[in-house]
C-alpha cells in the first residue's frame, strides 16, 4: 500500500477512497500527534468547499477529534487560504481544508495546516497515518465552538493588500462554483470594481465541471463578449488564480509570477533577487527572470514545496504556473484572491491594462498530456520511458524540454513538452504520452 498522504493531504473518489470511517480516524489520530507536536489540547479550525460530500465527511471529521479530546471550531464553506489565515489568527493548533481542490466533484480530500499555517510536513503526515493503526480509549472529552465574533476578518486582510483601488475596472470573475463564489466578487466589489461573477451557483455537484482555473478559456470568452477588462478564474478552493487580458488573451501562473516579481525587485522588496518556482514553469519564465537579473529556485510541483523553498531561501515571493502564488509577507499558502488583488491593483496602480503587465514573459508553446495509469510509482524505473525522453531531449537541443513525472494527486503521468513551436511541441508529447500509455497504462 503506498502513502495515504499525497502532493496535497489524503485524497481520492468519496465512499470509496475516502470514507466517512476514514475521516472520522483521521481526525482521532491527528489530535494526539498534534498534542505531541504544538499544543496540550488542540484546537482545529475546520472550512469545507462546495461538495455535496463536504457535509458528511466534516461530520465524521469533527467526530473523530472531539472523541480524541481536541475542540474544533467550524468555519463552513471557505476557501483554503482564509482557513489557513483564520488558523493562525485564532491562534489554533491545527486548521483543516475538506476538499479535493480542482479535481471533479466526485472526489474529496483532507489537508491539514499547523498552528501557524503552513501545511503540514511530510514527518508529520506520516506520524498522523501511523497513529491510525492505534487504538485510543478518549471518548467526548472535546468540544464544538462557536466562531469567536472577533475573528480576523479574512476578506478584509485580502483587501488591504491591493496597490490600488479597481475603481471602474469591469471584471469577470469565475468562482468554479467553488469557495470562491461567497468571496472573490466581494472582496473586488469592495475595491470599486464592476464585477461579474458566472460559475458562482454551486449545488454541491457542479464545482470545477467545465469552468474555473482548469478552464481559463472560460472567462477569457467571457471577457471578450461583454468588454470586460479583465477576467480571473479559480479552482474549487480559491488558492489559485489564472488571468484573461481584455482581448481574451489567457495569463498563467508564470507570467503573473514574472510580472510580480520584476515589480517587486523594483521595488526593493525581492530579497536576494530571487524567486521560488516549480519544475514546470515555462522555459520562458527562466529566460525572462534571467535577463533581469532574478535567480530562479526550483521546487517540486505543490505549493507547499514551493513554501518550504521560499523558507529556506529566504524569498518573498514564490508560486506555480497553474495559478498557486505565494506573497510571504501576507500568507502561508497559495491564495487566489490575494493573488487576484496584487495582480489587477498591480495594473490599476501603473494606468495600464493588465495584458501589458504579463507581457514581460515570452510563452513558449507548452503542451501538457495526462496519461491515465495503473501504476504510477513505476515510472522511475521503466527505462523504456526515460530512454524514449532523452532522445527528444536530444532532437530539441537546448531549444525546448520535456518533463514526465507522476501526479501527486491523481492516477495520472503528466508529460509535458516545450519547444520553439507549437506543433513541434504537440508532436513530441502525442509520441511521448503513447510510450507512457503502453508501458504503464
Amino acid at each position: 500500500m503506498g502513502r495515504l498522504f499525497g502532493t496535497d493531504g489524503v485524497r481520492g473518489e468519496f465512499g470509496r477512497d475516502l470514507t466517512t470511517d476514514l475521516a472520522r480516524a483521521l481526525g482521532r489520530a491527528a489530535v494526539p500527534v498534534l498534542r505531541r507536536h504544538e499544543h496540550e489540547r488542540p484546537r482545529f479550525v475546520i472550512g469545507r468547499d462546495t461538495r455535496s460530500s463536504g457535509e458528511p465527511l466534516e461530520s465524521a471529521l469533527v467526530e473523530g477529534i472531539v472523541a480524541a479530546g481536541g475542540d474544533v471550531t467550524l468555519a463552513g464553506v471557505m476557501p483554503t487560504p482564509a482557513v489557513a489565515f483564520l488558523t493562525t489568527g485564532l491562534k489554533a493548533g491545527a486548521g483543516v481544508v475538506i476538499s479535493a481542490s480542482h479535481n471533479p466533484p466526485k472526489d474529496n480530500g483532507i489537508k491539514f495546516f499547523g498552528p501557524y499555517g503552513y501545511k503540514l510536513s511530510d514527518e508529520i503526515e506520516d506520524e498522523i497515518e501511523a497513529e491510525l493503526s492505534r487504538e485510543d480509549g478518549r471518548t467526548g472529552a472535546g468540544r464544538v465552538l462557536d466562531m469567536p465574533a472577533d475573528a480576523p476578518d479574512y476578506l478584509e486582510h485580502v483587501v488591504s493588500a491591493a496597490e490600488a483601488r479597481l475603481d471602474g475596472m469591469r471584471i469577470v470573475v469565475d468562482c468554479a462554483n467553488g469557495a470562491a463564489s461567497s468571496f472573490s466578487p466581494e472582496a473586488l466589489r469592495r475595491l470599486g470594481a464592476q464585477v461579474r461573477p458566472i460559475h458562482d451557483a454551486p449545488d454541491g455537484s457542479n464545482i470545477n465541471v467545465g469552468c474555473g482555473a482548469l478552464h481559463p478559456k472560460v472567462v477569457a470568452e467571457e471577457v471578450r463578449a461583454v468588454g470586460a477588462d479583465a477576467g480571473v478564474a479559480h479552482d474549487g478552493d480559491a488558492d489559485r488564480a489564472l488571468f484573461a487580458d481584455a482581448e481574451g488573451n489567457v495569463i498563467d501562473g508564470d507570467q503573473v509570477l514574472a510580472a510580480c516579481a520584476v515589480a517587486m525587485k523594483a521595488e526593493g522588496r525581492l530579497p536576494g533577487d530571487l524567486v521560488v518556482s516549480t519544475v514546470m514553469a515555462n522555459l520562458g519564465f527562466r529566460r525572462a527572470m534571467e535577463e533581469r537579473g532574478i535567480r530562479v529556485v526550483e521546487a517540486p510541483v505543490g505549493d507547499r514545496y514551493v513554501l518550504e523553498q521560499m523558507l529556506e531561501h529566504g524569498a518573498a515571493l514564490g508560486g506555480e504556473q497553474s495559478g498557486h502564488l505565494i506573497f510571504r509577507d501576507q500568507a502561508t499558502t497559495g491564495d487566489g484572491l490575494l493573488t487576484a488583488v496584487r495582480f489587477l491593483s498591480m495594473a490599476a496602480a501603473r494606468g495600464v491594462p493588465v495584458g501589458e503587465v504579463a507581457a514581460g514573459m515570452r510563452r513558449f508553446p507548452q503542451v501538457l498530456v495526462n496519461v491515465p495509469v495503473a501504476r504510477g510509482e513505476r515510472l522511475d524505473g521503466a527505462g523504456e520511458i526515460w530512454k524514449a525522453v532523452a532522445a527528444v531531449e536530444g532532437e530539441l537541443d537546448g531549444s525546448g524540454r520535456v518533463l514526465v513525472r507522476a501526479s501527486g494527486t491523481e492516477p495520472l503521468v503528466r508529460v509535458m513538452v516545450e519547444a520553439e513551436s507549437d506543433e513541434l511541441a504537440r508532436r513530441y508529447a502525442k509520441a511521448l504520452a503513447a510510450i507512457v500509455h503502453r508501458v504503464l497504462g
